[in-house]
């Protein structure tokens, strides 16, 4: 295991998440290498999105875009959470506008047996952008991330993005024995993929689990939480920074925030539907919050994104005056691709100022 670190003391990103006092308010955006970059798009003339994913110097390119144009606070790795099955040997693609889409969906327990552990060698690419972003960012922090068991399940069971995850919750809920096997191997994937990512530098790390809003909580607990669980616990060792993340999550942010354990940099991200005030009621004490500008009002023009955003900060102060450890501003979810990135420009700035 390496155990080496980045040293950056002066992170406020790093110290809001640990529970100390940062400098400034730190600000960085899910989603922000993308569609809303026009030097992204002109880059992505040349590559397919996947290929984008597995090419060292164009993922590093992508990732260090937002932090030249907007001076964020953190680095989130330019991947996909499909990269690990991709790299497993299951046949997808990402289609634009579409999504995710699966060629030979997961629905039996052959299907499930016939699943193959991630590749490390097919991943490597993904790991010498680590290692070119941690040379190239200074002082900027690294997140890297992955899909949580749950999301990647969800996308392999359906064969692509669902609007309400009926052959997931079947399987979930009717073949147990098969849904607890399938989420096992999942969970196997996500650990080698983020502890290769660590391993390689990153400086945090980040779970979606982007679909886990549509589970009850008592669902949620019994067939998804044991697996989120095993992979914080797994990394636990490495001491990095770890972040749990899904939409429409307010029944579930408690449990969410269980599944790091207690003694770690933990952090629950939050979508616009639930104050940070509200979620540091919700998480276990101790944990810091991420969020929760709604991507939308954005769209909508500085004057009522300033106003918005000047809302966030404050609810964040809150948030920390109710027990929460930090607060990390960001989007409730990712920024839309209409967004104009001079308006992110400014809200950086503006957050930074508060």
């Amino acid at each position: 295991m390496n155990t080496t670190r980045r040293d950056l003391p002066a992170s406020p990103y790093l110290a809001a998440v640990a529970g100390r006092k940062p400098s400034r308010v730190p600000v960085w955006f899910m989603r922000q290498a993308g569609r809303s970059l026009p030097e992204y798009r002109e880059l992505r003339k040349q590559h397919s999105m996947l290929a984008a994913c597995f090419e060292p110097e164009v993922a590093c390119e992508i990732t260090l875009q937002p932090v030249r144009r907007y001076g964020v606070d953190a680095a989130i790795l330019f991947s996909d959470i499909v990269v690990p099955l991709r790299a497993a040997g299951v046949d997808l693609d990402i289609v634009p506008d579409v999504g995710p889409v699966i060629a030979d969906p997961i629905r039996t327990a052959a299907d499930i047996d016939g699943m193959k552990p991630l590749d490390m060698q097919a991943v490597q690419p993904v790991l010498d952008t680590v290692g070119l972003l941690v040379s190239a960012l200074g002082e900027v922090p690294l997140i890297g991330f992955a899909g949580a068991p749950f999301t990647l399940a969800s996308y392999l069971v359906e064969g692509g993005p669902s609007r309400n995850h009926a052959r997931t919750k079947a399987m979930m809920l009717a073949e147990t024995a098969n849904w607890h096997a399938l989420l096992t191997k999942l969970t196997d994937l996500t650990i080698a993929f983020l502890r290769g990512q660590i391993e390689a530098g990153v400086d945090a790390i980040q779970m979606f689990d982007s679909w886990a809003g549509t589970l009850s909580l008592a669902d949620y607990r019994q067939y998804v939480l044991p697996h989120s669980s095993r992979v914080f616990a797994t990394l636990a060792e490495y001491g990095v920074p770890m972040t749990h993340f899904g939409v429409g999550t307010a029944e579930l942010l408690g449990a969410m925030s269980e599944a790091v354990q207690p003694g770690r940099a933990r952090v629950v991200g939050v979508d616009w539907r639930t104050s940070l005030t509200d979620a540091a009621n919700r998480v276990v004490p101790g944990t810091a919050l991420q969020g929760n500008l709604d991507p939308v009002v954005v769209l909508a023009g500085w004057e009522v994104a300033q106003r918005a955003a000047r809302a966030v900060v404050e609810d964040g102060r809150r948030a920390v005056d109710a027990g929460a450890a930090g607060h990390v501003f960001n989007l409730g979810h990712g920024v839309l691709p209409e967004t104009d990135p001079g308006v992110l420009t400014e809200l950086v700035a503006l957050v930074q100022s508060l």
